[in-house]
């Protein structure tokens, strides 16, 4: 026998959430097949068998909270004989055998959840609408694999029955006047965490925002002049988060306490810039981070966030990723923001906020106006250690920057 144990994940996540079952207690696994899928606090992660064998038992359902290192399930050798926890009745009024699959040897049934297959065979069936009774069967032992699935006809298979728990756990709930119709659902744990540490931040930090405006002309041109030689060469875009991220390291060199925390009665100055950059996923906010911001180059700063971003979207993070960053960068402009106050991330003491580009008259002189793209950007800072003077000179230096490109060389 081999417990299917949860693993550690990281020294801040100590329990997760089952959100998937991949495999039923019956099915046979060879190592590497997937087993269930785990969320937590900041990533979902996948858990596959350790060693061929057969499920014989499934401790925790979806939706129920296991803590690192709990015992979810139980894989039994392959060549034994397992019977399903769940098959055998509380009290029989006659001996009768107990229901059995055995391991090296197709099941003789018309029921397709007993046919012997892999797990991802069998997601690819459900998936397809293939009955796997209708699904020949390349190995010699009669394990049907997904290559076998692939193979076969969809119209010639009977539409397989979704297993009832892999539809979503929501409840729906009509209140008394039927014409108005609710719907209650659990938020997931990534939210309620979400939501509890933007709270706490809120409460424990004496948070504070100032603001201010950038004339984006010098940089729109850059990228428009250099934006095919600089694809061709790095094969990758330049974009604004580069120059960005550079403004941000600049002006943290030149006010340091605003890539600090505070720990207890003492202040923690970081003397390195990894910077976060928060990232919209489908399960909430994440704030990857790009490590040592200081010594990469513009397209290695732009491939770094568009990997992050990626993995973000496709929930394949590390917890490595997420965790140490110094300061962070939102930018809910890309969704048509045009003025926000964003929210610390925690311990941080600083995150800045990029909006809208938007074209806006500008007075050049007394005499002329012109139409300039121009983005309204904000920072909110711990007061607790950073002065106002302090935070309004670090926003004055990030503008000063980006409308003066050149100089993101030679300071940041």
């Amino acid at each position: 026998m081999h417990d299917i144990i949860v693993p550690a994940m990281g020294e801040s996540i100590t329990e997760g959430t089952i959100s998937k079952w991949i495999v039923q207690v019956g099915d046979s696994v060879q190592q590497g097949d997937l087993l269930l899928e785990l969320e937590t606090d900041k990533v979902n992660l996948e858990i596959s068998a350790e060693q061929d064998g057969v499920i014989v038992e499934i401790r925790s359902q979806e939706g129920d909270t296991v803590a690192i290192g709990e015992v979810v399930g139980v894989i039994g050798e392959a060549g034994k004989v397992a019977a399903p926890k769940e098959a055998a009745p509380a009290t029989k009024t006659a001996p009768e055998p107990a229901p059995t699959v055995v391991v090296g040897a197709p099941v003789a049934t018309n029921d397709a959840s007993t046919t012997l297959a892999s797990p991802a065979a069998r997601k690819l069936a459900r998936e397809k609408g293939i009955d796997l009774n209708n699904v020949a069967a390349r190995d010699p032992i009669g394990r049907i694999s997904s290559n076998d699935v692939k193979g076969a006809s969809v119209a010639s298979s009977a539409p397989v029955a979704q297993p009832a728990a892999s539809v979503p756990a929501q409840t729906k709930a009509v209140t008394g006047n039927p014409f108005k119709p609710e719907e209650r659902k659990k938020m997931s744990r990534r939210r309620l965490t979400i939501a509890k540490r933007l709270v706490e931040a809120q409460q424990t930090a004496a948070m504070l925002t100032t603001f201010n405006e950038v004339d984006m002309t010098a940089i729109m041109e850059i990228r428009k002049r250099r934006k095919q030689s600089f694809l061709e060469k790095h094969e990758v875009g330049l974009g604004f988060m580069s120059f960005f991220t550079k403004a941000v390291v600049g002006a943290l060199k030149a006010f340091p306490l605003l890539n600090a925390e505070i720990n207890g009665e003492d202040i923690i100055t970081k003397k390195y810039y990894d910077i976060g950059i928060a990232v919209a996923a489908k399960e909430g906010l994440v704030v990857p981070v790009v490590r040592e911001a200081d010594r990469l180059g513009f397209a290695e700063i732009e491939r770094t966030i568009g990997e992050l971003a990626l993995k973000a979207r496709n929930n394949t993070l590390e917890i490595s990723e997420l965790q140490g960053g110094t300061f962070t960068i939102t930018n809910g402009g890309v969704f048509g923001s045009l003025l926000s106050t964003p929210i610390l991330n925690a311990p941080q003491v600083g995150i800045l906020g990029m909006h809208k580009i938007q074209l806006r008259p500008v007075a050049i002189d007394q005499e002329r106006m012109e139409n300039r793209p121009m983005m309204y950007i904000a920072l909110s800072y711990d007061h607790r250690i950073v002065d106002g003077a302090e935070a309004v000179q670090f926003l004055v230096k990030i503008k000063e920057m980006l409308e003066d490109p050149e100089t993101l060389l030679l300071e940041g």
